[in-house]
């Protein structure tokens, strides 16, 4: 069944005779493009407002405005006296709300649109500012991230108007050719257009050299967003000491996303809960999962989801959740998801923001179809709302303790190796013991402490140095040694172990 477009989709929220629909994106001319594609479709009248041009007929710049139209209030005063059904385009309206008579003249323009078998179409950058009477009469209408296909066809039409201007050579085989198209998935159709552009602007060419600089601009850009960024993980879970339990889920489901599982009867695992100790490694519990099914690990930060204007803190949820299954297969890391819905788990004190983030949240979970694999990490189990840790809502809940001897053993080596220094030289047996009670974390600064005093004394770090590091700084377990005892106490029999 072919997908349903965003023009197709506006479409029906005009048939079925909705008066006031909200577009809140960054890409203007994109949703320009949408509702052009909509009204040229059902022949409608239309009638475009900025601040800048007041109010013109149709959508071209080029169109005489109407005079005296410039100022938002008298425009949709303007606009209100025409009486046949027509569509009213309104360009970055929001910021003029806090106008008592602005909010009235828009109030009024629905009224009148709804009477008259129109519509007033607001396309804003931001939904920042708008009153709670506007929000509640509009319809908002998210406009999609272009599919696979399309990104191919802005490819290929961006590299035949390049060719045009002055040729450019293309050197990519058929797999090199997907995996730019895989690079550039999860961008807007602007961005994507541009990045083409930006990768053959000095040499006139595009080959496999590019992809890199593709997918690091890739990750420049929505680190930019605020909400996900692109998380290095290890090359191998080699680099990844203990986590046994953990690693064998993960290889006992790691074919589970081929044809041949669902075939087989098998669904594909959604999601893992870590809860644990910290420090004690639920971070690189999520990067072990990304490496494992190799797989690019994208992080959600929970506290930037949040904003002070009404509906804006849920859309920046949709929007990267909308990004996150545009760019699957991947691995979502929502850190510490108990800081972002706390609330959600007693009497809300934000007026039920949180609950209703916890409920897209939820449902998203639930609902689903792209190959996102979402892992939550959490520290307090007390902040955490019930319905997180029921089953069915992830696929397992482990719990991250702190490593035992054999697993502490492996970090000293590994974090030995990976400042160039030979473990075989160190008493490593001796280290894993003196670090009893010890986290990851703390082991790689016991390391790193060792370090810092061999380069200032000019010599070389032995195991001496390290074990004077460990003596000098109790770990976490032994400060917060109740708190982990309760922990421990509480996932005894609700978790597995990760170890």
């Amino acid at each position: 069944m072919p997908q349903i477009t965003d023009a197709e989709k506006l479409i029906r929220l005009l048939r079925a005779g909705r008066p006031a629909i909200s577009i809140v994106t960054h890409e203007e001319a994109d949703a320009l493009r949408v509702v052009r594609e909509a009204t040229d479709s059902i022949g409608a009248h239309v009638w475009t407002w900025s601040l800048l041009e007041g109010v013109r007929e149709g959508y071209e710049h080029t169109a005489s405005s109407i005079a005296d139209t410039a100022q938002p209030a008298g425009a949709m005063y303007w606009l209100m006296q025409q009486r046949l059904p027509a569509i009213s385009v309104l360009l970055d309206m929001a910021p003029h709300l806090e106008d008592k008579h602005t909010l009235r003249a828009l109030r009024r323009l629905i009224t009148h649109a709804a009477d008259t078998d129109g519509a007033v179409i607001m396309v804003d950058c931001s939904g920042a500012g708008r009153p709670d009477v506007i929000t509640t009469h509009v319809t908002p209408f998210e406009l999609s991230l272009p599919s696979d296909d399309e990104v191919e066809s802005l490819i290929r039409s961006t590299l035949k108007e390049l060719h045009r201007q002055k040729p450019i050579d293309i050197e990519l085989s058929a797999s090199d050719y997907k995996m730019v198209i895989k690079n550039l998935v999860g961008l807007p159709r602007r961005q994507v257009v541009q990045l083409i552009r930006d990768v053959v602007a000095e040499d006139r060419r595009l080959d496999a050299a590019d992809i890199n600089e593709i997918l690091a601009t890739k990750r420049q850009l929505i680190a930019t967003n605020g909400t996900l960024e692109y998380v290095e993980s290890p090359a191998n879970l080699d680099d990844v000491g203990g986590l046994g339990r953990l690693k064998n889920w993960l290889t006992a489901r790691e074919k589970s996303f081929d044809d041949k599982a669902a075939a087989y009867g098998l669904k594909p695992p959604r999601g893992v809960l870590m809860l644990g100790v910290q420090g004690a490694g639920k971070s690189l519990c999520a990067k072990a999962i990304a490496t494992a099914w190799q797989r690019p690990l994208l992080k959600m930060d929970p506290g930037s989801l949040y904003d002070r204007y009404v509906g804006e803190s849920e859309r920046r949820l949709r929007d990267a959740l909308k990004q996150a299954e545009a760019m699957a297969p991947i691995v979502l890391w929502i850190d510490e998801i108990e800081k972002g819905f706390a609330s959600a788990a007693s009497q809300s004190t934000d007026g039920g923001l949180s609950q209703r983030m916890f409920g897209t949240l939820l449902t998203w979970m639930n609902d689903h179809a792209s190959p996102v694999f979402v892992v939550a990490t959490a520290n307090n189990i007390e902040a955490l709302p019930p319905e997180l840790l029921r089953k069915g809502r992830f696929d397992e809940i482990f719990f991250v303790d702190l490593p035992g001897e054999a697993s502490r053993r492996k970090i000293f080596e590994i974090h030995l190796r990976k400042r160039k220094r030979d473990p075989s030289k160190f008493d490593l047996d001796r280290l894993a013991e003196a670090a009893d009670g010890f986290s990851g974390a703390e082991i790689e600064q016991a390391v790193v402490g060792a370090m810092h005093e061999a380069f200032t004394a000019n010599r070389e770090p032995t195991t001496g140095l390290i074990l004077t590091q460990i003596a000098s700084s109790p770990p976490l377990s032994v400060t917060m040694a109740e708190k982990i005892a309760e922990l421990r106490a509480w996932a005894s029999d609700r978790c597995v172990p990760a170890e």
